[in-house]
């Protein structure tokens, strides 16, 4: 086998690997290491990719955003960071960020922090606002929005 059939080999891997999924530039040039694809190989399949609208890093972006916010319950924060980690550039980032709806967003905070609020054990109100604000930021919410939340009154505030 010569060296272009294996490169075209590789391309189709690529175009599959793509097509079964929203991809990263970083998620696809780590597949082709990993397959063996020379430098020039790599490059050439890479700008096949981008040319065909296989790979598109706004595309990839939106999607990675609505994934991590609606199945794992992630913030702003931990979106952008792990997007960053990837090499997606910050305009891309921003603009997946952007459609992340402001209520919507407020409103799971707040069930995320009223779910845990029944299972944090704290002496005091003060130990337990600590606890679920740590949860929190490790979720990737910003401290001005868990704040927010927090001085909200409860359903249950109400009902007592």
């Amino acid at each position: 086998m010569t060296s272009t059939d294996t490169e075209e080999i590789m391309r189709n891997k690529a175009e599959i690997y793509c097509a079964a999924a929203e991809r990263c530039l970083s998620d696809v040039t780590s597949k082709l290491i990993q397959w063996g694809a020379s430098p020039e190989a790599m490059e050439r399949i890479l700008s096949h990719l981008l040319e065909e609208r296989y790979l598109d890093e706004k595309r990839y972006a939106q999607a990675f955003v609505r994934d991590k916010y609606r199945f794992n319950g992630w913030g702003r924060l931990k979106i952008a960071m792990a997007l960053r980690q990837k090499g997606i550039p910050n305009e891309p980032i921003d603009a997946g960020l952007n459609e992340i709806d402001e209520r919507e967003y407020r409103q799971t905070l707040k069930a995320l922090l009223q779910r845990k609020r029944k299972t944090v054990k704290g002496k005091t109100a003060y130990e337990q606002n600590g606890k679920l604000i740590r949860l929190a930021l490790g979720k990737g919410y910003e401290m001005n929005e868990i704040l927010r939340v927090l001085k909200q009154p409860t359903d249950e505030d109400s009902l007592e």
